[in-house]
């Protein structure tokens, strides 16, 4: 059946021109009449000229027209928003790169000091200024993702990272070591959460919760390459084992960056994929900036509040880096298999995603003291169990379940807490602010535990003091003052 070559143009019975022909030959376009009827207000249809019962030998369908008339004149189907394609790639950018160079460090630990007969304390110092240095850099990328926007500081971050496990594989002295993770450190400061997480919290509002969550939990899942990591190790030599990493990490991160983007507003959307009419229309407020929207993010700074959530999220940072850092060094020392241990390595991050999801709900449901002293009590609890481990293999259940889910939970509930006390506004130089001092704990972690362990060939006594660690941070979060713009979660 031959096609127009243009769409048509239906006229007004009023303006005295005949309706023009369908692109069906023979047949009137059956459409509704814009001309007002007897009643104001309402649309009347012009009804449709009697159709040839056959065209071409074939019958047609006495209700063929209305169903044209449908699919011309039909709202068109909107495309999936935006956000949520940066919340893919920001996810999968995290997951790589946390897999490689976070969870990833604990399953280089033996081969390199083997290699180089260097110490624990040595080995854990490159951890410690990649936290050093990403604590430096973080205020300074929270600015610049502000100012220019997420994708390009990602796609230079990723470049520098993948540069740097690359440089890994050709060390051959203790300061080449630190060097390759100073590149590395440099380079995930630029694409890690001091990028990824103000550019999702940047594309929502009322769904930021359920997407940062998301991206928190991507990186968590990336401590499933932790096994993969181990077998690239083994069976190819920790050299050859960077170099792939290192490649794959611009081939699978680099064109990812390319997608991200910066404010919804500038496409002309509003957090959530809301148009501005369809806001106006439901009688929404506008997008809420909070404390840091009035100008300014500096006067934040003063406030108890934030150094509140700062000091916590320190102590716990603490805690988390000597865990992921140690923990394979830890497993071995107890009689657990090399290839079993980094499966433990693996779940540990995995389990997270339970807490890091769920604390939100948990949250709601029972307030938000309530869930922090719960959740945070679990590392605690599954801290101590590790330092139990020694003694009876039980209690790696423990630890699995209670220190994976409470220390996942404090992950979600960081980026929530300054979002419901300082808006999204000035989201990113706050959150960088924050990173950067909570980079400084985590820090002293990683050593602390290398040097417990050089001097008492054992690691029990350290696990015992950051169980007493997380203890401090529980207190410090349960004495947080109502945000005055209206708290995230329930006080009660």
């Amino acid at each position: 059946m031959p096609r127009s070559g243009r769409a048509p143009v239906f006229k007004s019975a009023g303006d005295g021109k005949p309706w023009e022909q369908s692109p069906i030959p023979g047949w009137q376009s059956t459409v509704k009449d814009e001309t007002r009827g007897p009643q104001a207000g309402t649309l009347v249809r012009r009804p449709p000229r009697q159709a040839p019962d056959l065209v071409g030998g074939h019958a047609l369908p006495p209700n063929l027209g209305a169903r044209i008339e449908d699919k011309m004149l039909s709202k068109p189907r909107q495309p999936v928003f935006y956000g949520w394609w940066v919340v893919v790639c920001c996810t999968s950018i995290t997951l790589y790169t946390s897999g490689v160079v976070h969870f990833g460090f604990t399953a280089l630990f033996e081969p390199v000091a083997q290699e180089f007969e260097w110490s624990y304390a040595q080995i854990s110092l490159a951890a410690s200024l990649r936290g050093l240095e990403t604590g430096l850099l973080s205020p300074l990328i929270g600015m610049l993702v502000d100012r220019w926007g997420p994708r390009r500081l990602a796609f230079v971050g990723i470049l520098i990272t993948g540069l740097g496990i690359i440089l890994l594989s050709r060390i051959n002295s203790l300061m080449m070591f630190y060097a390759a993770f100073f590149l590395i450190a440099t380079g995930t400061s630029a694409s890690g959460h001091a990028a990824m997480l103000p550019a999702v919290a940047n594309w929502f509002q009322r769904r930021a919760g359920t997407a940062i969550g998301i991206v928190v939990s991507g990186a968590a899942l990336g401590g499933a390459l932790v096994p993969v990591v181990t077998i690239l190790i083994d069976r190819l030599e920790w050299r050859t084992a960077m170099l792939i990493l290192g490649l794959g990490t611009w081939a699978i991160c680099l064109p990812l960056t390319l997608l991200l983007r910066n404010r919804p507003e500038d496409y002309g959307w509003w957090p959530d994929g809301d148009r501005p009419s369809d806001m106006a229309a439901g009688g929404a407020k506008s997008p809420a900036k909070g404390v840091a929207a009035t100008g300014a993010a500096r006067a934040v700074f003063s406030q108890r509040a934030f150094w509140q959530i700062t000091l916590a999220f320190t102590f716990q940072g603490m805690v988390s880096s000597a865990v992921l850092t140690h923990v394979m060094p830890y497993l071995s020392t107890v009689g657990i298999p090399r290839s079993t241990a980094s499966l433990v390595a693996s779940i540990v991050p995995v389990v997270s995603i339970a807490g890091r999801l769920s604390f939100g709900w948990v949250a709601g449901r029972f307030g938000r003291r309530k869930a922090v002293l719960w959740m945070s009590s679990m590392s605690a609890v599954g801290l101590l169990s590790f330092g139990l481990l020694g003694y009876r293999m039980w209690f790696l259940a423990p630890f699995l379940l209670f220190y994976s889910i409470g220390w996942g939970s404090s992950v979600t509930m960081r980026p929530a807490l300054l979002t419901a006390y300082f808006g999204r506004e000035k989201f990113a130089t706050i959150h960088g602010m924050n990173q950067g001092v909570i980079h400084f704990g985590a820090m002293i972690g990683p050593p602390l535990a290398g040097w417990v362990f050089d001097e008492w060939r054992g690691y029990q006594g350290v696990w015992f003091i950051l169980a007493g660690v997380i203890g401090v941070a529980v207190l410090i979060l349960a004495a947080m003052p109502r945000p005055k713009n209206g708290p995230v979660v329930n006080h009660e």
